[in-house]
């Protein structure tokens, strides 16, 4: 029988890709795994996750962060988020968790009933009303997950 080769390991540097492009990062608090996660997400994406931190950081002082299921999270205390974010193939996914509450409501619907959702597509990024929704949504109980 022929000797097994062990699998091909990315490299420590690198991160993996997981369908649709969503960067794989290992679960953590603060800015740095959020960073790390920004910093991974392919093509321009990566620029316009750059930005919605921004915003974020800039509507919220002192606005929690964390890494969970390969997706950044945001709230106002640690494991209650207002808001995450996750990559698809051709748009980024920003989830509000009590999205039903914002004004005006934002068109994605949920199988959740307060969650809703804004697909960005690649210059399709409204920045007045996303700052505008993390403002409302920020000041809304935030979701224990």
């Amino acid at each position: 029988m022929g000797e097994r080769k062990p699998a091909a390991k990315a490299k420590a540097d690198e991160v993996v890709l997981l369908s649709g492009g969503n960067p794989q990062i290992a679960k953590g608090y603060g800015d740095g795994p959020v960073k790390a996660y920004i910093a991974a997400m392919p093509g321009w994406k990566s620029d316009l996750g750059r930005r919605i931190d921004a915003i974020i950081e800039g509507e919220v002082p002192g606005v929690r962060k964390a890494v969970k299921w390969n997706s950044p999270f945001y709230g106002i205390e640690d494991d209650l988020w207002f808001l995450s974010l996750h990559c698809f193939t051709r748009y980024v996914k920003v989830t509000f968790f009590r999205g039903t509450s914002l004004e005006p409501v934002p068109a994605g619907k949920s199988k959740h009933p307060e969650v809703r959702y804004l697909d960005i597509h690649e210059g399709g990024f409204d920045e007045a009303q996303f700052a505008a929704w993390v403002r409302q949504a920020s000041g809304l109980p935030g979701e224990k997950l």
